[in-house]
């Protein structure tokens, strides 16, 4: 339900709050993450905010429920394959968390973590789209008959290395850093010669 304009004054939705609160989440952490900075910065009265929400609790409540749907969704959607597409799937897999250096989503991701660290919602939160991600990966090894606990571990690697190289600063690091990239999906998804 949106709130209604008081007077001709802008007024947000409750999935605009939400959206704000990320943004700044991304580039404040959860501390920064109040009532009074998205009202400012969203030129709108508190008042519009209690339209939305209870309290601040309320919003990253809210918050974690947004993040944790769009992590699941995309994994799922990443993990998808048709019979027999599995290893190209894994290398899609790959070479989409890997090549995007999506500096906003890692921001928020950080953040999330890191609020995850002092906060036990965030914490089951994170578990819970770490479970997914890894279950998901797991199922793709699995699909292309990879034993029980080597799917498992494959899996692991396979988000080890997408999530750790994605908060390095490696392009200086080799000369073919697509030649590099392309022997670790290999090995990850279990094709190497």
């Amino acid at each position: 339900m949106d709130e209604p304009s008081a007077g001709g004054k802008a007024t947000l939705d409750r999935d605009s709050w939400i959206q704000a609160a990320i943004g700044v989440l991304a580039e404040e952490g959860i501390d920064g993450v109040r009532v009074e900075v998205l009202a400012k910065r969203c030129k709108v009265t508190k008042g519009s905010f209690y339209w939305h929400f209870r309290d601040r609790q309320d919003l990253l409540s809210a918050v974690l429920a947004d993040w944790r749907e769009g992590r699941i969704r995309d994994i799922t959607k990443q993990t998808a394959a048709m019979p027999g597409q599995e290893l190209d799937q894994i290398h899609h897999v790959i070479d989409v968390y890997s090549a995007n250096r999506n500096r906003r989503g890692i921001l928020i991701e950080l953040a999330v973590r890191d609020w995850a660290r002092r906060d036990a919602e965030a914490a089951v939160v994170v578990e819970e789209v770490d479970r997914v991600r890894l279950e998901l990966g797991q199922r793709l090894f699995l699909q292309r008959g990879v034993p029980d606990r080597e799917a498992a571990a494959r899996s692991l690697l396979l988000y080890a290395y997408v999530f750790g190289q994605s908060l390095m600063n490696y392009d200086h690091f080799a000369t073919d850093i697509p030649a590099l990239k392309n022997w670790i999906a290999g090995h990850i998804a279990g094709d190497e010669a």
